[in-house]
Order: C-alpha cells, then sequence, then structure tokens
C-alpha cells in the first residue's frame, strides 16, 4: 500500500530523506567500485607490472564487483522489504480483529508524543476514519514511503554507479606510462573519492569537508594495504 502524497510547502527543495532510500546505495557502490578495483589494480601491478593483466583484472573486478553489488543490495533490501511486508499484514490482521485496542494503542502513542488524553484519542479516530493501515504503520511501526525498501532501485543504483567508480582507476591505469600505474591509480582514486565525498554530501545536505577526508583517507589506506601485500607476494614469486 503505497502512502497519499500530501501538498509541500516547499516542492522545489524536498527534504534529503527523500533521496535516502537510493543515496545509500549510490555512495556505496561509487565508494566500493573507486576503491576495490583501484586497490586490485594496484596490488596486481605490484607483484606484475604487465600493463595487460592489469588491465584484464581491473576490468574482471569491474564486472564481477557490479554484479555482486547489484546482487548484494537486491538480496539483502528484498529481505528487508519481506520484513515490511509482513509487519503490514501483523498490522492489517490487528485492525481487523481488535480494531478498538488498535485505536486505543494509537491514542497511547500520540499522548506519549505531549497530546493530552482527550486530543490524542480524537486524533486517533480521526486518521483511523481516514485510512486506519497507514496511520498505524507510521505512528507505531515508523513504516512511511520514504523508508520503504525498492531492492530494484538499490540494485540498480549499486551496480551503476560502482561501474562509473570503478572504470576511473582503470582508465588511469589504462592511459598512464610505463611504471607509474600506481601513482596515477593513486592519484585518480583520490581525486574521484574527493568528489564522491562532496557530491554525497551535497547530496545527503552534509558537511563537505568531513565527508571528503573521511571517504579519502579510507580508501589511501586500502590502495596502500593491497599495495604493499601486492609487492610482498610478487618478489616472494
Amino acid at each position: 500500500m503505497i502512502e497519499r502524497h500530501l501538498p509541500s510547502a516547499h516542492p522545489d527543495d524536498p527534504h534529503f530523506m527523500m533521496r535516502s532510500g537510493w543515496l545509500r546505495a549510490a555512495v556505496l557502490g561509487a565508494n566500493d567500485g573507486i576503491v576495490s578495483v583501484g586497490a586490485l589494480i594496484s596490488g596486481v601491478a605490484a607483484a606484475n607490472p604487465d600493463r595487460e593483466a592489469v588491465l584484464v583484472a581491473g576490468l574482471a573486478g569491474l564486472v564481477a564487483g557490479a554484479l555482486s553489488m547489484a546482487m548484494g543490495e537486491y538480496v539483502s533490501v528484498s529481505s528487508q522489504r519481506d520484513t515490511e511486508h509482513a509487519d503490514i499484514a501483523r498490522e492489517a490482521a490487528a485492525l481487523r480483529d481488535m480494531p478498538e485496542d488498535e485505536l486505543h494503542e494509537l491514542a497511547a502513542i500520540y499522548e506519549s508524543r505531549g497530546m493530552a488524553p482527550g486530543t490524542a484519542l480524537q486524533a486517533a479516530r480521526e486518521v483511523t476514519a481516514a485510512d486506519a493501515l497507514q496511520a498505524h504503520l507510521r505512528d507505531e511501526i515508523g513504516l512511511n514511503e520514504i523508508s520503504r525498501a525498492n531492492p530494484y532501485l538499490a540494485a540498480a543504483a549499486s551496480a551503476a554507479t560502482f561501474s562509473i567508480g570503478a572504470a576511473l582507476p582503470l582508465v588511469a591505469a589504462a592511459i598512464a606510462p610505463g611504471g607509474a600505474v600506481i601513482p596515477a591509480v593513486l592519484v585518480s582514486v583520490v581525486i574521484a573519492l574527493a568528489l564522491l565525498g562532496g557530491l554525497g554530501a551535497r547530496a545527503g545536505g552534509a558537511p563537505a569537508p568531513r565527508a571528503i577526508l573521511r571517504v579519502v583517507l579510507g580508501g589511501v589506506l586500502a590502495l596502500a594495504i593491497t599495495a604493499g601485500v601486492g609487492r610482498l607476494f610478487g618478489v616472494a614469486v
């Protein structure tokens, strides 16, 4: 069941939470694409500087990672949606079998939020008359249109942004002069993560400097560790 859209006082400037359904998956996908493929390329380049091997490994990481991210998001968000559907069915059954108990439960919720007892009961009666199930989903268990799980949107956003993010270090490796693959990938990863942190912060209404610092430091650390492991095993071979 879809909650009706209500008029907004600022339709041209929606709340940032309206973007939470796809923003989390998009930022996660892009960050994972940049870091994982950048780290993979750095590790392979440190062990075997052959450009063809590096590019094949990077391309394989891009394809496998995008598919994995899409399926992972779809499965996990589908599980969340199944839980939501179970709660909806449970609430619908309670409203059918115990409507008066559910009415007073809703009134108690409103009363706990500061309404006077009489006002809370009257409010509960009015919202129940309008749409009892939506009122209980929203006010009793906190489920609304913004928070509802959409596995298809999450999977598509994650796969698309992973591919875009992963393409950046892969292109950097492809155009880097001989022997400079790792520095080129490192620079591309830092720039890409900084842009991602800034765009994610802007889309979510968060402070940009903190978001940029968080994603850049994490990505650089992952690249450094992976390159070190690759060099260690490359020397051993």
